[in-house]
């Protein structure tokens, strides 16, 4: 499929999934402004840095560079005042440093387009790199989470273990980085002409020149035109902003929905004077109006599923604090929540809970964990059904990390199936470090249910691994809502 002029992802997914296929088939990332969303291209001038703390200075150095320079002098005014901030310090500290940015900061600005590029080509058994000319100080935690092994990246040199304020060889820009991948290239066994890369700006036409498919991804003006002269296609990803004023408006009126709905939900059944009835109209009537304050809609699919069977464990991928307004909505009744004890001092949340009957377990204490997790058999026999993250905790990205066994005894104990329920984009309407709600459409799919009658409690990891997968493929194909 040849692709040119401007494409839309399910284009660009279509041809890779028809394409050529293998390891011979290289991916070429560039970093900012492709997989990145930008952060300030400049650096703080060298003697702001020198009266600064030395962490927080190091960290703006590493920071303010993330998205890449565009021009020549942008490039150089990088390379001459990082390198001599850094000069003297030991690259473990830049690695911390680096780490702890990803973790706070720079996760949250990856394009969830990006990332569902690199699971395609994954999937496709092509060769994924990334090729920057930032350091791996700035880029190598983010490779990690994306799951990339090849990172091409200027390096720096040192010397009796501390950098020296010099580059270990050439920067990778304009035709270093293009060489550095050719190289590459040779030493994999990868082929051009069936290879494809992706760049923003213009001092990466020569990056882009070297591959068969060429797609300039948000591209600046210069790429723009470049891509018109040589009829190169133009792939556009959602901006990535910080939160506006609209947004901590939204996220206001959610609050308030949320309360207001869930006091009135709680009321309108309190003349029952049981508290599951209550419970359950306080999560379904708190969950409908916080989503009509944000303005926020959920599209789901296997809606049968999450109805019927029930008691069960149903298993959610877990990347933010509004996945509990999406489970309530999805769910609506039945269900009560094993949540870690942490969530008890959220001053919303918490009381929420609490009320809903949900169980709270130390994560840092696993005899305790596991003692609190006894009754929770008891209460799927008594036909109310449970929620659990197998992962532990939220995830930085959409990527899903191991699955801890916790749930699938419990199912296995009270004889009920598991039922995975698949979110996706729920990161982007609160990153997982923010409690500020962002206006989109969260997807679900319900799964199938799993009998896991028949497992063995003392070796179930392949068990587990099948469901694990059956998320990893979910977010790769999506399927078509109810």
């Amino acid at each position: 499929m040849k692709l040119i002029g401007n494409i839309t992802l399910p284009e660009l997914i279509s041809a890779i999934r028809s394409g050529p296929q293998g390891p011979q088939v290289a991916a070429v990332f560039d970093f900012g402004g492709t997989v990145v969303a930008g952060f300030a291209p400049t650096a703080m001038p060298l003697r702001r840095w020198r009266h600064r703390d030395s962490d927080a200075a190091l960290a703006d150095t590493l920071l303010h560079s993330i998205r890449g320079a565009r021009t020549e002098g942008e490039f150089e005014h990088f390379l001459q005042h990082t390198t001599h901030a850094w000069s003297g310090h030991r690259p473990e500290e830049l690695r911390d440093i680096g780490a702890r940015l990803f973790r706070s900061t720079i996760h949250g600005h990856l394009y969830p387009e990006a990332w569902q590029l690199i699971r395609e080509h994954e999937a496709a058994g092509h060769t994924v790199v990334l090729a920057t000319s930032l350091t791996g100080f700035q880029v190598l935690p983010a490779a990690a989470e994306l799951g990339i092994d090849h990172v091409l990246h200027t390096r720096m040199a040192t010397a009796d273990g501390l950098l020296t304020g010099f580059t270990d060889g050439k920067p990778l820009w304009r035709t270093e980085k293009a060489a550095a991948v050719a190289r590459f290239a040779v030493d994999h066994d990868i082929d051009p002409a069936r290879s494809y890369a992706y760049a923003d700006a213009a001092p990466d036409i020569p990056l882009l020149e070297w591959a068969n498919t060429p797609i300039a991804v948000n591209p600046g003006p210069r790429m723009v035109l470049a891509a018109r002269q040589r009829e190169w296609p133009v792939l556009s990803f959602r901006p990535r902003e910080s939160p506006r004023l609209v947004d901590l408006a939204r996220t206001a009126a959610g609050f308030t929905g949320l309360l207001s709905g869930a006091a009135f939900g709680a009321a309108s059944r309190a003349g029952t004077r049981e508290r599951r009835p209550m419970a359950d109209a306080m999560i379904s009537t708190a969950a409908a109006a916080t989503l009509r304050s944000t303005g926020v809609r959920i599209r789901v699919s296997g809606a049968d599923h999450a109805r019927a069977p029930r008691p069960a464990v149903f298993l959610f991928n877990h990347q933010s604090q509004f996945d509990m307004v999406v489970l309530a909505a999805v769910l609506r009744s039945g269900f009560t929540a094993i949540v870690k004890k942490e969530v008890t001092t959220n001053p919303v949340f918490g009381p929420l809970l609490r009320f809903a009957e949900a169980t709270f377990i130390d994560r840092s204490d696993t005899t305790s964990a596991k003692t609190a997790l006894e009754p929770v058999v008891d209460t799927l026999r008594g036909g109310l059904s449970i929620v659990v993250a197998p992962e532990g905790t939220r995830s930085l990205t959409p990527r899903i990390g191991p699955f801890k066994k916790g749930a699938f005894h419990i199912a296995i104990a009270a004889g009920v199936p598991v039922i995975p329920l698949v979110i996706r984009n729920a990161g982007e309407i609160a990153w997982r470090n923010s409690a500020v709600v962002r206006k989109g459409t969260v997807d679900v799919a319900v799964l199938p249910p799993i009998d896991v009658g028949a497992w063995d409690p003392r070796d179930m990891d392949a068990d587990i691994a099948r469901v694990r997968q059956l998320f990893v493929d979910t977010l790769l194909d999506w399927p078509a809502a109810d």
